[in-house]
């Protein structure tokens, strides 16, 4: 593979503007002091390849055209933005404990209904100014705190909604977590019915 193209923005004011960051062979970081207005920006490369860091987003359109996977959104402000497409593994909002950069993260008033969303994490944040996307996704509220009542239900396989203790610990800043049916009910062997008959049961569980 050769070298990978420097593709840096950072130290100015973006507005209504529409960026594609889809080149396979650039690195693409969007830095500090910089705020894009009414963007819409269009993602078409992996995680490996976008590093974001004490970013503002307002009422930005995100166009993720190929799954974004494991992405850290923490050390971006995100408000009044839009998401669409596929995100998995991907942590939003004021992240504890704080790393380089995520002393400026948040998110608020964001809309996530036309995106699919899989172990996503919402962070120091109100999830009652975000709209979560419907069934087959499904969002817990309050996991921390509901843990316990969360963990004990009977989850089809071995799934469970919120990790308390181990390397997968949840960090005392998550404030909802949002799974996609269909991927949780194929990585363990059930059906997404199977993870339905029981978020029934939890007032503390959207879909």
């Amino acid at each position: 593979m050769g070298w990978l193209e420097n593709v840096i923005i950072e130290d100015k004011e973006i507005d209504n503007e529409r960026l594609e960051l889809a080149d396979k062979n650039a690195l693409y970081f969007l830095g500090s002091n910089l705020t894009l207005r009414q963007c819409t920006v269009v993602l078409k490369v992996p995680a490996s390849r976008l590093h974001i860091l004490g970013v503002r987003f307002i009422d930005c359109t995100f166009e993720v055209k190929q799954e974004l996977k494991n992405h850290d959104w923490s050390r971006a402000f995100l408000q009044g933005c839009r998401f669409m497409g596929r995100l998995s593994g991907c942590d939003f909002g004021h992240r504890l404990p704080l790393t380089e950069g995520r002393e400026n993260g948040g998110i608020e008033d964001c809309d996530f209904s036309e995106a699919r969303l899989d172990g996503c994490r919402f962070h120091g944040c109100d999830p009652r100014t975000l709209r979560f996307p419907k069934w087959p996704c499904f969002t817990v509220l309050d996991p921390i705190g509901r843990s316990r009542e969360l963990n004990s239900a009977p989850w089809p396989g071995s799934f469970l909604p919120i990790y308390m203790e181990g390397q997968f610990t949840e960090p005392p800043s998550t404030m909802a977590v949002t799974f996609f049916a269909p991927a949780e009910a194929k990585m363990y062997d059930t059906t997404p019915e199977a993870f339905r008959a029981v978020i029934e049961k939890f007032d503390c569980i959207v879909y």
